[in-house]
């Protein structure tokens, strides 16, 4: 099984959860929170500010590690490490995602978080960053 190393940014702000809804895809329409894959020779935080710059039109500010999950898809395998990030440029704007929001431990689940996210949520309430 084909296996994917990818970054993922768990911006924050007040109290809340930055999630983005993917535009495109296999997944399409199933909410995420936004990054990538690591280029040959980037660490995985200077990844995660060139990925957020692409896809946000922003800079953020990685703080920590917070969550690596692994996840099987019926077709590939999943590494994604997870970072808790600020943002220290300009707002987000949407380059690649259909829809973007600002969510909390009341609403959180409320979306439809795509699969290996899921353990992502669970990892942040449980670690209380929501």
């Amino acid at each position: 099984m084909k296996s994917i190393k990818v970054v993922a940014a768990v911006i924050h702000h007040d109290g809340e959860i930055l999630a983005t809804q993917r535009g495109y895809g296999e997944f399409e329409g199933g909410w995420e929170f936004p990054g990538g894959k690591v280029e040959p020779g980037e660490t995985p935080e200077e990844a995660l500010v060139r990925e957020i710059h692409e896809e946000l039109a922003t800079t953020v500010d990685v703080e920590r590690f917070v969550y690596e999950v692994n996840y099987d898809y019926p077709t590939f395998h999943l590494n994604m490490r997870c970072y808790l990030c600020s943002v220290i440029g300009a707002k987000p704007t949407l380059l690649e995602h259909k829809a973007a929001c600002w969510v909390d431990a009341g609403t959180v689940d409320e979306l439809d978080w795509l699969p290996a996210d899921i353990e992502v949520v669970q990892a942040l309430k449980d670690q209380g960053i929501i």
